[in-house]
């Protein structure tokens, strides 16, 4: 029996988040933040949508909920996913940077999770010190452009520009690969882009494809993406908080609302993962899935590029 499956009842579960296990408490810990956080700053009945600057109807928010929740599935699945699928459907309807800023609570509570469910701990950061640490530089200093500047399509486009690229060169290579092979100046460099483009952005592929070249073990490399990624929204969203207008009590408030939801898809992607899928057909999900979001992001920022 493996580690997952002799951990997968909930009676094993309580009585290890009783026994303060790691796992655990990290897995309950990310899953409570939100649900308080969604209570806590509850804005009243009749303020609800005050801060959307749209009108959400029944049908618009009922795909909110769904683009959340097949988001969260994928992410479960694969490591990665859920900011590329909801950031540009949700900033196609409702303001760019109001995307940006409250789709960085859904995010952190996924990545907590999952640095818990994968079981990465500090063994990973004393490994990977150098790529954490040009991580948050990279996502200081986007978090200080988006303040200063509030993005525009520019920067998403060339983010899909380089998801487009990489589906290309996978497809052509046939899905190279080089087994935990560390490159500590690319793999920096790819930190600090990824820090820098999820914070003006909300997308950052370029750590994922980077990860999915060079590391090919399923656990360690969406343990140690959650572990980069999570560090990373903490440090936008405390950035944020303190140090400029952008996240008020609203957008903390949507924000976990859309984070309580995406729990469900995480449950369900996580335990599809654990069914140990094809290593090929895993490829395959994942070249089709970013080719999917580079379309759509193209399809949203093309028009606004154009005179």
């Amino acid at each position: 029996m493996s580690q997952h499956e002799s951990r997968g009842n909930a009676g094993t579960f309580v009585a290890n988040l009783f026994d303060l296990q790691y796992r655990e408490v990290m897995m309950a810990f990310a899953t409570l933040a939100v649900l308080v956080g969604s209570v806590v700053f509850f804005p009243g009945a009749e303020n609800v949508t005050k801060g959307v600057q749209s009108n959400i109807s029944l049908g618009l928010f009922a795909l909110f909920v769904g683009v959340a929740i097949v988001a969260g599935v994928v992410k479960g699945m694969i490591g990665f996913g859920y900011s590329l699928i909801t950031t540009p459907i949700f900033a196609s309807v409702i303001d760019p940077t109001l995307a940006v800023v409250v789709l960085a609570i859904p995010p952190w509570m996924i990545n907590m999770f999952q640095i818990g469910e994968t079981d990465t701990g500090l063994t990973f950061v004393r490994e990977e010190w150098a790529l954490m640490l040009l991580a948050v530089v990279g996502s200081v200093v986007g978090v200080s452009f988006l303040a200063q500047f509030r993005t525009g399509p520019i920067i998403p486009f060339l983010i899909g520009l380089v998801i487009f690229g990489y589906v290309v060169f996978q497809v052509v290579q046939n899905f190279v690969t080089i087994r935990q092979a560390h490159h500590p100046v690319a793999l920096g460099v790819a930190g600090f882009l990824e820090g820098f483009l999820l914070a003006v952005a909300n997308l950052g592929p370029l750590l994922p494809a980077y990860f999915h070249t060079f590391e090919r073990d399923v656990e360690r490399y969406i343990g140690g993406l959650s572990m980069v990624l999570g560090t990373i929204f903490t440090v936008r969203i405390v950035q944020m908080v303190l140090f400029t207008d952008l996240m008020t009590t609203y957008r903390l408030w949507l924000g976990s609302v859309i984070a309580v939801i995406t729990v469900v898809g995480l449950l369900i992607g996580t335990y599809l993962r654990r069914l140990e899928i094809d290593e090929r057909k895993f490829n395959w999900f994942v070249v089709v899935l970013l080719f999917v979001i580079a379309l759509n992001i193209f399809r949203n920022t093309i028009p606004a590029l154009l005179p």
